[in-house]
């Protein structure tokens, strides 16, 4: 088989790259990452030479180019049926998948005042009270997911050991951990479970070795 090779972008602040990075590490698929930052006002030039939008995260199979996140964990899970990405049983698995997809597509009050910053911290932000509705919308929700997964698996993980769902959420771990976002013991319970995987460690240890500053990412 081909090599699999993950395109990234900086640990420290892309969660669209720790996403499928957390999943392919956690499900024991061997891969190799490249990391190309972006510390330009624009992005970095060079992600056009390796994905078709221009972004990262993309997955080089051989000649084939897989980008957007979900779609990485997709495609390794379909090529690794093994590890074990998505939960064994189809009901789980269509609510996993609703989730992660709930998570690609929406929260984006608290994408937008609250960016993963894997070295900032721990603080709560001053906000907008119209920003801070919304970020408290999105918190509300992402808790009420997380209480009513681990409720129906017993945890510890989203859906039992870990999967995508849990990968697809992993930046907003951060998140809730960096801004003091949340005091629900459960929560916290779910994010130490989580902050304590190898894979989540080996992440924020790259990260931490990062000399780059993105100035519109430190909120």
């Amino acid at each position: 088989m081909d090599e699999l090779i993950l395109y990234v972008g900086n640990k420290n602040y892309s969660s669209w790259s720790f996403r499928p990075w957390i999943a392919l590490k956690a499900g024991g698929i061997p891969f190799r990452d490249v990391v190309i930052p972006f510390d330009f006002a624009n992005g970095n030039a060079q992600f056009r030479e390796i994905s078709p939008t221009g972004r990262v995260p993309v997955l080089h199979h051989g000649a084939r180019r897989i980008w957007e996140s979900l779609a990485i964990i997709e495609y390794a899970a379909e090529l690794f049926p093994n590890a074990g990405l998505w939960p064994a049983y189809a009901g789980a698995r269509a609510v996993a998948r609703s989730v992660s997809m709930e998570m690609l597509s929406g929260f984006r009050s608290l994408r937008g005042a609250c960016p993963m910053n894997i070295r900032r911290p721990v603080g709560a932000l001053t906000l907008t009270p119209e920003t801070a509705a919304g970020v408290a919308a999105d918190v509300a929700r992402i808790e009420t997911i997380w209480r009513d997964a681990l409720e129906a698996s017993g945890g510890p993980f989203l859906f039992g050991r870990f999967s995508a769902a849990d990968a697809m959420f992993a930046p907003v771990v951060n998140r809730f951990e960096i801004y003091a976002l949340t005091e629900d013991a459960g929560s916290r319970r779910y994010m130490q479970t989580v902050k304590s995987h190898p894979a989540f460690q080996a992440w924020e240890a790259d990260a931490l070795q990062e000399s780059w500053i993105v100035p519109e990412d430190e909120a």
